[in-house]
């Protein structure tokens, strides 16, 4: 049976890090925000504007989704590292995901600020293309720490909660 994933977490906890092992471990289709963004967008972008952001990122959503529909109907497995940020933007695909008889597994990674703190300071010097798409500043980090919401355990039904601090 498909599997539809929706990897959430505050930034630099290892969403990306812990997509990329799980998609290996179960044979999944990964699709990550950060690529997408850089690629289509980051040219365009003159200052951190998050509305601006937002909008750009709900486009690649729905493009992401369109093809995700399709892998999940040849019961294929999907993992989205997208960010998912507020639980409307969770609910927008675990709603999609239960059109198609799916129930999404909501994987909350969670790890305290100063170890992802620590975290991104390492990306953004090593610059490993697997997991680093671009520079995340102080100021994105410290803009970004207040908007991520914690999922809920109706959210977590499905899923589960991840604890990377010590990893």
């Amino acid at each position: 049976m498909a599997r539809l994933i929706l990897v959430c977490g505050p930034t630099g906890v290892g969403k990306t890090t812990y997509s990329i092992s799980l998609c290996k471990d179960i044979g999944a289709v990964k699709f990550s925000i950060d690529p997408w963004m850089q690629t289509l967008f980051s040219k365009d972008m003159t200052s951190l504007d998050y509305a601006w952001m937002i909008e750009r990122v709900n486009r690649c959503y729905d493009q992401i989704w369109e093809v995700s529909k399709q892998i999940l109907a040849l019961d294929g497995n999907v993992l989205l590292d997208l960010g998912f940020t507020t639980k409307s933007q969770r609910e927008i695909f675990v709603t999609k995901a239960q059109a198609l008889n799916i129930d999404a597994e909501v994987h909350y990674l969670d790890a305290p600020s100063d170890i992802r703190k620590t975290r991104v300071n390492k990306r953004n010097m090593e610059k490993d293309p697997a997991v680093y798409s671009f520079e995340v500043t102080d100021m994105m980090f410290n803009f970004m720490e207040p908007r991520f919401e914690v999922p809920d355990s109706e959210e977590l039904k499905h899923g589960l909660t991840v604890n990377v601090s010590s990893q």
